[in-house]
């Protein structure tokens, strides 16, 4: 079946679907089963690397398959950049081989028949021929694949597989990648050599990414956008930052993760306690020395489990980052022992856990001054997001 396209007519936009002129990707689908019912409604931007974040059984691959075109039971509207994919009620629906879709699974499934130039060189024969995309070398290189090729599948460590599956779905030329937990079944270590390549597919290739992970570290490395879901509805959508900041999202995100992104700069290094200077605004954080030059934007992901609070500014401590700043927030759990709160401390917002009594014992509110005191040992290189548009994990 062809691809169709939108006609502009006023009831679309009556109905908040965007135009064909709208450079967005509408979903709006319910997929009934005997335990559970995905009902999911959204507009995401086609740019960048959006998050699908949720637990266990929250829907998130039921959704990536929905969009891929592999749930036939699927009921609703998915439109990619003005062209119609699914429309129950008029009929329509692409297969999946005609959405221009690439998919990245929890297992690699390379073709075991096949050496790593074997499996690469059949996605490219598969690539439409009118499509754009990367040539074989350039993807071969980006994903240090060379010394690979004549190599069999079955040989290859977790990590390299997945850098061959990666690069055998972006031979296809897709026009949207979707990446089903690509990484679940890797360790740390192979997690952090992994993370940059997936974190520079849109700039290196100009494909959009769908990302779907149970795991907060690779959301916040990699994602712009974040969507969360909890028994299959969408319980929030929009930039990182703003969707780690709400405190409502706690028992959907996982308490024990939660946390906020922090977008600094590096001042300087201290090389003889191999720490590094991060300005925040005008205040600053001191943590474990990165590989960054004086000058360098740089993220930082610091968890709420890890920031204390005080009323007055301590001494004699061994914490190294007291930030002045304002209570803006505060959510209590009264089935639980716990608060969250959420503080702002000029240039950025951040998160802290605290049992409800110390919050009442502080007399906690909004709008009173605090200190956020944050150990630097608590920023560790996993939690460091690395420079802006820089394809290195750093610390």
């Amino acid at each position: 079946m062809s691809q169709v396209r939108i006609p502009s007519r006023d009831s679309a936009a009556d109905r908040g679907v965007p135009s064909a002129a709208d450079d967005a990707l509408v979903i709006d689908v319910e997929l009934a089963r005997a335990d559970f019912t995905l009902a999911a409604e959204v507009t995401l931007a086609p740019h960048g690397i959006t998050a699908v974040f949720g637990h266990s059984g929250a829907g998130k691959s039921t959704l990536l398959r929905t969009l891929a075109g592999l749930e036939r039971a699927a009921r609703g509207r998915i439109i990619y950049r003005g062209e119609v994919w699914q429309d129950s009620a008029a009929g329509i629906g692409v297969p999946p081989h005609r959405r221009g879709i690439g998919y990245v699974f929890q297992d690699a499934q390379l073709l075991a028949f096949l050496d790593v130039r074997g499996n690469l060189g059949y996605a490219a024969r598969r690539a439409p021929p009118t499509a754009n995309g990367p040539a074989f070398d350039d993807v071969v290189a980006a994903f240090d694949l060379a010394a690979l090729l004549g190599r069999p599948v079955r040989v290859l460590s977790g990590g390299e597989r997945q850098r061959v599956a990666i690069a055998r779905a972006l031979l296809t030329r897709p026009r949207l990648l979707l990446m089903d937990e690509p990484l679940s079944a890797n360790d740390i270590g192979r997690k952090a050599d992994l993370l940059p390549y997936v974190r520079e597919l849109p700039r290196r290739f100009g494909v959009p990414v769908i990302y779907v992970s149970h795991a907060m570290d690779e959301v916040a490395y990699i994602a712009d956008r974040l969507l969360v879901l909890g028994a299959g509805r969408v319980l929030a959508h929009g930039p990182l930052d703003t969707v780690l900041e709400r405190l409502d999202l706690g028992p959907a995100t996982g308490r024990f993760e939660a946390g906020t992104v922090l977008n600094g700069r590096v001042v300087r290094h201290d090389d003889a306690f191999q720490l590094t200077v991060v300005a925040l605004g005008r205040q600053t954080m001191v943590i474990p020395r990165v590989t960054a030059a004086a000058g360098d934007a740089i993220k930082l992901r610091v968890r709420a489990r890890d920031v204390a609070l005080a009323i007055e500014r301590p001494r004699g401590i061994s914490i190294r980052n007291v930030l002045d700043g304002t209570l803006i927030d505060i959510v209590e759990e009264p089935a639980t022992a716990y608060a969250e709160v959420l503080v702002d401390v000029g240039a950025a917002h951040v998160r802290a856990r605290l049992t409800r009594a110390a919050a009442a014992e502080l007399a906690l509110v909004r709008g009173c001054a605090v200190f956020a005191l944050i150990k630097s040992v608590s920023v560790d290189d996993r939690l460091v997001l690395g420079r802006a548009g820089d394809a290195e994990l750093h610390g």
